[in-house]
């Protein structure tokens, strides 16, 4: 047995479309796929800046779990 009836669109269509509408949304959605690429030229031409890069990403990560493991324990604080 088969449907006839149309499929009903996408929830999320009505979003897009919505953004894609405002003026400078599309400039605001190619920024980051325009800086990977610059960074990746870069990277190229400056293979340190890797380096530099994952040991940011790494100190990063290192704050946010510390910042996490304060925040459990509070949690674990209130509630005892």
């Amino acid at each position: 047995m088969t449907d006839s009836r149309p499929m009903p669109m996408c929830p999320m269509a009505e979003t897009c479309k919505g953004i894609m509408d405002k003026p400078g949304s599309s400039l605001w959605m190619m920024l980051p796929g325009v800086v990977l690429i610059a960074l990746g030229v870069l990277i190229i031409f400056y293979p340190q800046i890797l380096a530099w890069l994952v040991a940011a990403v790494m100190i990063c990560m290192g704050i946010g779990m510390l910042f996490m493991m304060t925040f459990m324990r509070n949690v674990a604080r209130r509630a005892q």
